[in-house]
């Protein structure tokens, strides 16, 4: 179930600070795994068993020197279409500013549940200075300080308990595919080629969310669903940064899939904004495939599309193992091979390998190349086996788990990757004391 909660509030309030906290600051949440770069704007929390995202509006402002009010509207009002429960920080040492207000005003208008979060209450008389905020009209206040981390465990139990209120509805037990990328890459071109003119197999479903559809896929011997959010298919309320648009758009469509399709525009490449989703597909633990579309407009020579899967294979790096298909959405070229690495990298996704077997292979690659020794401690690993997750995790048991560096995980990833296919599935590694 996707949960998602966005800061909002003015320029200097503590926003990034209290999204810092949420996301890495406290040892009772669970940050992403390390080794993915990090993207400032999004992150992942747990609270109490309950996982959600976090998603900093305020880092999306353009402009550093002049930021327009107008630019902070637009983003409070992608914040309340696109999340479940909102974060309005405001700042007590400020008091009530005219931005406030008027930000007040747009979350007064929707129904989204908002909790006012009063930041930098560092001492016992700031407690009675923020009651001030009281007349913006929408209810309780969360006092806190998101420097020293008083008072976010008031706020997280509230957040959590809020994300309880929406009733999952039961989907078949199918694999779910989302297609992602920055605006005009022809995302539902690609979506309407699949489905295509036989419209009465397709059923949309409405979903867990007010904005998430369903739509299932049922022939040429696929059953699957094509997860979608109404907010791709409707024109946004706003003229949006484009980037912000994107990222929160996607944030959903992916927590709700199983394989992403990743499409890229042939003519411009991986850019930035790719990589950002990127990262939220690899944040997720999703499998992945790369489309590139608009792949009849470029000129070709014989060793293009071997050049062009390089190029994008070293700017993803450490995470290679990823399928690339050249695609024409428009002329549905390659769009059934689409969906065949689709289901294979879910298939891939859902593949366990005993644990006699793994063992078998790995420890014969460990034994080829030991893990370096460090502060004279050498490092034995003894067993190996696959945890019962979502996507593929291992767990390696050894006497100093603490010594064991990411150049070396990644190794043992590789050997993995090498001997079983994972290909297109993030595989997370574990050291374990033994």
């Amino acid at each position: 179930m996707s949960n998602i909660a966005a800061i909002v509030g003015r320029p200097n309030v503590g926003k990034s600070t209290l999204f810092n906290r949420l996301t890495e600051g406290r040892e009772a949440i669970v940050h992403e795994t390390s080794g993915v770069t990090r993207d400032r704007h999004y992150g992942k929390s747990i609270w109490n068993g309950v996982e959600f995202s976090v998603i900093d509006t305020g880092g999306y402002v353009e402009g550093s020197r002049d930021i327009f009010e107008e630019e902070i509207r637009k983003q409070v009002l992608l914040a309340i279409e696109e999340a479940d429960v909102l974060l309005f920080l405001v700042d007590v040492k400020e008091g009530i500013t005219d931005m406030d207000k008027t930000i007040a005003a747009l979350l007064r208008k929707n129904r989204k549940k908002t909790l006012v979060v009063v930041n930098k209450v560092d001492h016992t008389m700031q407690q009675y200075e923020a009651d001030v905020f009281y007349r913006l009209g929408l209810g309780e206040l969360f006092k806190i300080s998101s420097i020293n981390g008083s008072g976010t465990g008031d706020l997280l139990d509230e957040l959590v308990n809020s994300f309880a209120g929406s009733p999952e509805q039961e989907l078949p037990d199918l694999p779910r595919i989302a297609v992602v990328g920055r605006p005009n890459v022809g995302k539902s071109t690609l979506i309407n080629s699949l489905l295509g003119e036989e419209r009465h197999i397709v059923t949309p479903i409405a979903g867990t969310t007010r904005d998430s559809i369903f739509t299932r896929y049922n022939k040429f011997n696929h059953d699957f669903f094509l997860v979608d959010t109404a907010g791709i298919r409707k024109k946004a309320k706003v003229t949006e940064n484009i980037e912000f648009y994107s990222v929160m758009r996607s944030i959903r469509t992916i927590e709700y899939s199983d394989v992403c399709l990743l499409m890229i525009d042939a003519l411009q490449g991986l850019e930035a904004q790719d990589m950002s989703i990127l990262n939220i597909i690899h944040k997720n633990n999703k499998g992945l495939v790369i489309l590139v579309n608009k792949w009849d407009l470029l000129e070709k020579s014989t060793n293009t599309a071997r050049d062009y899967e390089k190029a994008i294979q070293s700017k993803i790096a450490p995470f290679r193992d990823v399928p690339v298909i050249f695609v024409s959405a428009i002329n549905k070229v390659r769009i059934h091979k689409v969906i065949e690495k689709a289901m294979e990298v879910n298939g891939n996704r859902r593949r366990r390998i005993p644990t006699a077997v793994l063992n078998e292979v790995m420890l014969k690659a460990i034994e080829a190349y030991q893990p370096p020794a460090i502060k004279g401690k050498y490092i034995k690993i003894k067993y190996v086996t696959q945890l019962p997750t979502y996507a593929p995790a291992f767990v390696f048991f050894c006497n100093f788990p603490q010594y064991v560096k990411d150049p070396y995980k990644r190794y043992l990833e590789n050997q993995i990757r090498q001997n079983f296919d994972f290909r297109g599935v993030p595989v997370q590694i574990f050291m374990r004391k033994k």
